[in-house]
């Protein structure tokens, strides 16, 4: 159990002593203190209970304070402001604590108590188009979620819902027909894929700017390509075999990407997975009377007098689109799969899709618990979206090996000595984490600056500074040329910086589930940037060679505990650590 939850039992027993009368549904809270000048942790269990009891807020905290049974956890608690009661951790508890985390893999963290299974939905690129910077938030936000979800317990399974049967590939279709440059697919396939849409997709716009304007009545590029994507749709043998070597070339391509990232997926059933599935569907949804016709097309409709737009699951020439796939996709989920809940990791101006796709799911009748997480976007050093000076989006292949290459140009410059292999091994892992560790220490709802200078940067709550921080960890115990001495305790904690560490060690078990509470990877990095800054508080003020007995092996033990949790932690992240940098 956790500081807080030992608290909480502690808290909990004392007013059941008192035999105060509870309200139905109270239970007691405890947080870290607000103010560490007051404490480690802090209940305002008194002044809430104080209202329902018709009492003094202060008073009873006095009261309850005096009950609590704190013996060999912490000093007596005391009361401050309106009632506030806070709690100080003994140093035998933080020495009990120490040996604890240095003996569980899972650093202390418990299993959750009714394990769910869960699908996260993230990344999702489209086939025949390259990735690019806005696919940053979504695979790195969903990889960290799924690591971090596993860890406590959970079963995940990742699905990579990649865009490989939508609109996009009318236009594909009728520019390969139409002018395919073969040479230009085998040298670089997404390229020319992507040439083929570009072209296409510009002449649609013409048309359609020129019917707008009352300049021609018909828009014959827009409808071949729909022709074309019907066909697709209904199985034409041509348009099928152009379309599965879109979709080899493209998913070849989009295994470069993942790698870099280490990231994998269980299940990549993108769109085309469902096709079979859509005109059934679309018939029980009909029949149902969940779906009816509007104008030539088939919609589900919301709820009540609403003026919200209805969900369209069938278009008026037959073809269908996302609303269909989705539903198609959560029953999927849910019926095959039996998953209790699903995660969609999509960027926030999706929100009304979700919003319909949900809302039809429930009163479809599919079970489980559907979740939009929702992110904000990557900004430039201007402020506005992050595009090329063409104006086009940033490639995200581009943008990890350039943070490879810068990093590898720090690695050179502090480093020089060592050898190639190992100073590329160590430019990917800093390079890469640093990419990783500016989307994941943002608040995911908001948009944030992408800076080079701010990632690599060696000081500060970047990815640089905390693998330095592990470096510096391992490197104690290179210092003492031989075997890891016997790191058992008992452990003499006496001095505030040693207080201070092993207390933070001791919070990693509460952050990493709470993450998971409102989906917000930025806890657990601004928890390793707090314990970063603690060890090197730590080791400027402890010496830890030059210690001898009970306090060497004490701080050997702290400078352990640290090393382990910021690779687990930062492993959560997806980002690696090195030995040396």
């Amino acid at each position: 159990m956790t500081f807080p939850q030992l608290l909480q039992e502690r808290v909990a027993a004392a007013l059941g002593s008192l035999g105060h009368a509870l309200p139905e549904g109270f239970a007691v809270a405890v947080d870290p203190a607000a103010d560490a000048r007051f404490g480690d942790y802090q209940t305002n269990a008194a002044m809430v209970l104080a209202k329902a009891l018709k009492t003094n807020p202060r008073a009873l905290a006095g009261e309850l304070a005096a009950a609590i049974d704190v013996t060999g956890l912490c000093a007596a608690p005391t009361v401050a402001g309106p009632g506030f009661i806070n709690f100080a951790m003994a140093p035998e508890a933080l020495a009990a604590r120490l040996g604890l985390l240095l003996g569980d893999p899972q650093l202390g963290t418990a299993a959750v108590a009714e394990p769910r299974t869960i699908v996260i939905d993230f990344s999702a690129p489209n086939v025949a188009k390259q990735m690019h910077v806005g696919h940053i938030r979504s695979t790195i936000i969903g990889d960290c979620l799924a690591r971090i979800a596993r860890f406590v317990g959970h079963t995940v399974i990742t699905d990579n819902h990649i865009g490989d049967w939508g609109t996009q590939f009318g236009m594909v279709l009728y520019g390969w027909k139409r002018d395919l440059r073969e040479e230009a697919l085998l040298a670089d396939p997404i390229r020319e894929l992507l040439r083929l849409y570009k072209a296409v997709n510009a002449e649609s716009k013409v048309e359609e700017e020129a019917m707008k304007a009352g300049e021609r009545a018909d828009t014959p590029v827009r409808d071949a390509c729909r022709a074309e994507l019907v066909k697709l749709q209904a199985g034409d043998p041509e348009n099928r075999a152009i379309w599965q070597r879109c979709v080899d070339v493209s998913l070849a391509g989009l295994a470069t990407v993942y790698d870099k990232l280490d990231i994998s997926f269980d299940h990549y059933l993108g769109e085309s997975f469902y096709n079979d599935r859509l005109p059934s569907l679309v018939a029980e949804l009909e029949a149902s009377g969940l779906a009816r016709e509007s104008e030539g097309a088939l919609c589900i409709f919301p709820e009540g007098d609403g003026a919200a737009a209805p969900f369209m699951i069938r278009k008026r020439d037959g073809g269908y689109g996302y609303a269909t796939t989705d539903l198609a996709t959560v029953e999927h989920r849910l019926r095959v799969w039996q998953a209790s809940d699903v995660w969609y990791v999509v960027g926030a101006p999706q929100a009304f899709h979700f919003q319909q796709l949900f809302d039809a799911a429930r009163r479809w009748g599919l079970p489980g618990r559907l979740q939009h997480v929702a992110f904000g976007s990557i900004l430039g050093a201007d402020g506005t979206m992050m595009k090329t000076r063409s104006g086009e989006s940033v490639g995200l292949l581009e943008v990890l090996e350039e943070a490879e290459e810068r990093a590898l140009a720090v690695v050179q410059e502090k480093n020089a000595e060592l050898g190639e292999e190992e100073k590329a091994e160590i430019a990917r892992a800093v390079g890469i984490g640093a990419v990783k560790y500016l989307e994941l220490s943002q608040h995911r709802l908001t948009d944030y600056k992408f800076s080079w200078e701010k990632m690599l940067a060696f000081q500060g709550n970047t990815a640089p500074y905390l693998q330095y921080s592990y470096v510096r960890t391992r490197s104690i115990f290179r210092k003492l040329e031989g075997a890891v001495p016997d790191l058992a305790g008992p452990y003499l904690i006496s001095e505030e910086a040693e207080r201070w560490l092993a207390l933070t060690l001791a919070r990693f078990a509460e952050v990493v589930p709470a993450v998971l509470e409102d989906f917000r990877p930025n806890l657990l990095a601004t928890y390793l940037f707090t314990l970063a800054q603690a060890f090197h508080s730590f080791f400027e003020a402890c010496p830890v060679l030059r210690a001898e007995g009970e306090v060497r092996r004490t701080r050997l033990a702290l400078c352990e505990a640290t090393s382990r949790t910021l690779k687990t932690g930062l492993g959560l992240m997806g980002i690696r650590t090195t030995e040396r940098m």
